[in-house]
Order: structure tokens, then C-alpha cells, then sequence
């Protein structure tokens, strides 16, 4: 029994029709690898069987009664094929691009920046010339004396004889102080 009859019921067999094309289309597009990614060629399979399946239904098996039209359906085939064209687009502009820079392989004439050393990037050159010794130039780690006739603070002042050591607030692990010099007595004469 055929249920199409586009003078009795257009939007009915109009409907069966656009489903069953759209079933046809997601099946296409779930073959044919077109840039999709495994899972979503899986869904297309199982949509485009969903349509189909549903469309033969409503074409052969329905003998009248309720029947339900989902328009948004149609939606899903046309931004499937928009999302395949544009992977399709992408892949292809990758692999010219990788062909592109696989041809262009080494040019000895192209001008290079020129080489630093002591650029962060640069690996490391067991054999690169090294700077002289400078015993006067600051070592790294090392602290920087202050200059001449700067004041010393107070906590960088060597220890001096006669001095009580002060106690360091709230370190349990600071070293202990040395303990103090007796002085000499001081002869007058």
C-alpha cells in the first residue's frame, strides 16, 4: 500500500519524501569519510537509518490515524553538510600547506637571523668560545657590596667585641652567636 499522494495530502507526502531524502543524505555522508570524525560518521549512519526507517514507515506500513512531523529534522542534514564541506575546506588547506613547506625544504640562499649565543632559545655548545675571566665582574649568587661610603645596615654589621649579640625574633634555626672576647685591660702608661 502506497500512502503517497501528492493531490489528496501534499504536506503528508511531501514530508515522507524530504524525510526519506534526508535519510539518503545523512547515509552519504556517514560512508563517505568527508573529513568527519569516526563518531560523528556513526551518527549520521544511525540518523540517516532513523529517517529512512520512519519514512518507509509512513509511506508503506501507515494505514492513517496520528502521525507526528518534526520539521527541525531538516536542520540536522543541512549543518552536517555545511560542517563536511567546511572540514573538507580545512583538510585540504592543510595539506597543501604541509606540501608547501615540504617543497620549499632548505634554501641556502634565504637570508637567517644572525646567530647569538647567549640567545635563551640557543642550545647548549660545549665548544662555543667563551668570555675571558673577569675576577671584578659581579658573580651570580654572589652578594653585591655596597657601594663606598654607603651607610652599613644595621644586620649586615660584623660582630664587634664588647657588643651584646642580639636575639633573632621567632627563628628557632638561626645560628647561635659567637660568644664574646673578653678584652684585654687597658694599661695606662
Amino acid at each position: 500500500m502506497n500512502n503517497l499522494d501528492f493531490s489528496a495530502e501534499p504536506l503528508f507526502s511531501w514530508y515522507a519524501v524530504l524525510l526519506a531524502l534526508s535519510g539518503v543524505i545523512m547515509l552519504v555522508l556517514g560512508a563517505v569519510a568527508g573529513g568527519l570524525k569516526a563518531g560523528l560518521r556513526i551518527l549520521n549512519v544511525l540518523i540517516g537509518l532513523g529517517f529512512l526507517g520512519y519514512a518507509y514507515y509512513l509511506v508503506f506500513v501507515f494505514e492513517g490515524g496520528t502521525y507526528y512531523i518534526f520539521f527541525k529534522v531538516f536542520i540536522l542534514p543541512v549543518a552536517m553538510i555545511v560542517y563536511s564541506v567546511k572540514a573538507i575546506v580545512e583538510r585540504s588547506n592543510a595539506k597543501q600547506q604541509a606540501a608547501a613547506a615540504q617543497a620549499a625544504g632548505f634554501n641556502p640562499n634565504a637570508p637567517q637571523a644572525p646567530f647569538d649565543p647567549n640567545a635563551p632559545q640557543a642550545p647548549y655548545n660545549p665548544n662555543a668560545p667563551q668570555a675571558p675571566y673577569n675576577p671584578n665582574a659581579p658573580q651570580p649568587g654572589a652578594p653585591v657590596p655596597p657601594h663606598a661610603g654607603a651607610p652599613v645596615p644595621p644586620a649586615a654589621a660584623p660582630h664587634q667585641p664588647g657588643v651584646p649579640p642580639q636575639p633573632v625574633a621567632d627563628n628557632p634555626y638561626a645560628q647561635p652567636a659567637p660568644p664574646a672576647q673578653p678584652q684585654p685591660p687597658h694599661q695606662a702608661g
